[in-house]
């Protein structure tokens, strides 16, 4: 959110990777467990199954070196052929580019 600070942001991430790094002490690979909002026929789930998923979520959103590539050679998504991009003209773009901008100026303080 806007009004999140940095702290904030960095407290909940250390959180996190405390209580996971406790839980993935505390069981085995082959553990069971739930995740409440996924659906019955992948529950219950093993430990092993949820760190390949977060693994892969990890992968998906940590997408901040590809902006930063994007910026700099001009390419963006997966490769040139398949760039697995919304198809959405100038128009939408310019405004989201603008809506994620402002979004982090207000972050930062600065607007």
């Amino acid at each position: 959110k806007a009004d999140e600070t940095r702290d904030e942001i960095l407290g909940f991430y250390h959180r996190a990777t405390t209580h996971a790094d406790a839980t993935i002490d505390a069981l085995a690979l082959d553990d069971t467990g739930t995740v409440p909002w996924w659906p019955d026929d992948v529950n219950p789930v093993t430990l092993h199954r949820i760190l390949v998923h977060m693994i892969a979520e990890t992968n998906r959103h940590g997408g901040h070196a590809d902006i930063l590539r994007e910026q700099i050679d001009g390419e963006a998504g997966l490769r040139p052929a398949s760039g697995n991009l919304p198809d959405m003209d100038a128009e939408w773009w310019s405004a989201y580019v603008d809506r994620v901008e402002a979004a982090a100026r207000a972050a930062a303080g600065s607007e």
